[in-house]
């Protein structure tokens, strides 16, 4: 019997679950987001937020924590110097599921997860719009006028 037991075992041994979590988790924090099931990304969600959460502590021992959870020496790196100074002042809710309707071969339901502060899109009115320089347009020839008002046609190289 299953009393209490909140966890989704995704129909996988403990082992096996251990290492897709680990590899949704890394691809997740490598590429921003993923595109999987509803039923894996709910698991990932619990799996990677205590991680990122983690990770907003810069030390050698928060870094070995979350190593031995992702098992790639570059990603946790990527972790700490990207990931983690996005979501420093941030208290949770690191990733966000958006569900995209079921795949056509099994029907099974489909989501996209993100991490939410890496998306352009619903970023909260943070963005700010980049403003070009103006430019001018530059005309053939300038005019000038003499004292007596006729007007006059200079080309800009002859002097």
């Amino acid at each position: 019997m299953r009393h209490g037991d909140k966890i989704n075992n995704l129909g996988r041994t403990a082992s096996h679950r251990k290492a897709l979590m680990s590899n949704m988790a890394c691809s997740l924090i490598e590429h921003k987001r993923i595109f999987t099931t509803l039923a894996k990304a709910k698991a990932l969600r619990t799996y990677v937020e205590p991680i990122i959460n983690r990770s907003k502590d810069d030390s050698t021992h928060s870094r070995r924590t979350v190593f031995a959870y992702l098992k790639s020496k570059e990603i946790v790196s990527l972790l700490f110097k990207e990931v983690s100074v996005k979501v420093a002042e941030r208290n949770g809710g690191y990733t966000r599921i958006i569900k995209t309707g079921n795949r056509q071969g099994d029907a099974a339901e489909m989501a996209l997860i993100e991490l939410v502060d890496f998306n352009e899109i619903y970023s909260n009115g943070k963005t700010t719009k980049v403003e070009k320089a103006k430019t001018t347009r530059r005309s053939r020839a300038k005019k000038t006028t003499d004292a007596a008002g006729t007007t006059e046609t200079k080309s800009e190289g002859a002097e």
